[in-house]
């Protein structure tokens, strides 16, 4: 008969895997002798209060604005579908935005997803890569009249959205950290820019056409197109403004001119 020990160690730890996050009739009959004694139940336990303790380490905004109670509860909800893919689980959470989207008792809640899209573009900013942020002096480099054509490229730690569903930036913002501000919030759309142009995290409200300049640039438009993508959003949007903040916000790494081929 054959051993548990003579399992390839690949499908052994997968089996273990699932086990921790299946059913015991689920788990497949490398474990089942694991998962049969009474210990295993624990360790499970265990395993699922890790990943929902990092959910709500990832997801602080939110977990402050439901509360505790609401938010370990939907956690353990998630947890049961979706294991950890990394052994880090800062990563941990990547799907929860979508997640809430779709969850019957966040209904009443249609800013929660995307405060969940911000907890998550924070994350992602503080892990991304090192750059240096573009500074305004990089175009005095450029002749003007090939501006047009250069790129800006968005910095590696860079991430952006517009909320059409009301201020999601706002109530992010002030639930991210402790805020004083208890005054009345004004319900319509915003934009959020979060990037890391330093040591530290920074975030910011963006307006749509600011948003529709930062998808442009991000897909490889040169500026005269990526501006033109910002006018058709806001025909009436100060351009000028717009990209000396984005600067300022440390959006950008790098300003090139497209590779000319010589034939």
């Amino acid at each position: 008969m054959r051993t548990l020990s003579a399992a390839p160690l690949a499908q052994f730890q997968d089996a273990f895997s699932r086990a921790l996050f299946e059913e015991p009739a689920q788990a497949g009959a490398a474990v089942a002798a694991l998962v049969a004694q009474p210990a295993f139940a624990v360790y499970r336990n265990t395993v699922a209060k890790g990943c929902i303790d990092a959910l709500q380490a990832n997801f602080p905004a939110v977990a402050r604005l439901v509360g505790e109670d609401w938010f370990r509860a939907a956690a353990a909800v998630y947890v049961a579908d979706e294991r950890p893919a990394v052994p880090s689980l800062l990563a941990y959470g990547e799907s929860f935005p979508q997640f809430l989207r779709a969850f019957p008792p966040a209904a009443e809640l249609p800013y929660l997803a995307g405060v969940a899209q911000l907890d998550r573009f924070w994350t992602a900013a503080h892990v991304a890569a090192d750059a240096s942020a573009l500074e305004h002096s990089a175009f005095a480099r450029f002749d003007p009249d090939m501006l047009g054509e250069a790129m800006l490229h968005p910095h590696p730690a860079a991430r952006w959205a517009w909320f059409d569903e009301g201020p999601v930036f706002t109530i992010w913002s002030r639930n991210r950290e402790e805020c004083a501000d208890e005054g009345d919030i004004d319900w319509r759309a915003e934009g959020a820019l979060i990037t890391r142009p330093e040591e530290a995290v920074r975030w910011t409200s963006v307006d749509a056409a600011g948003c529709r300049f930062l998808d442009a640039c991000a897909q490889g438009q040169p500026i005269a197109q990526a501006l033109d993508a910002a006018l058709g959003v806001d025909p009436d949007a100060n351009l000028v403004r717009l990209v000396s903040g984005l600067l300022a916000a440390g959006a950008f790494a790098q300003l090139t001119l497209p590779s000319r081929n010589e034939p």
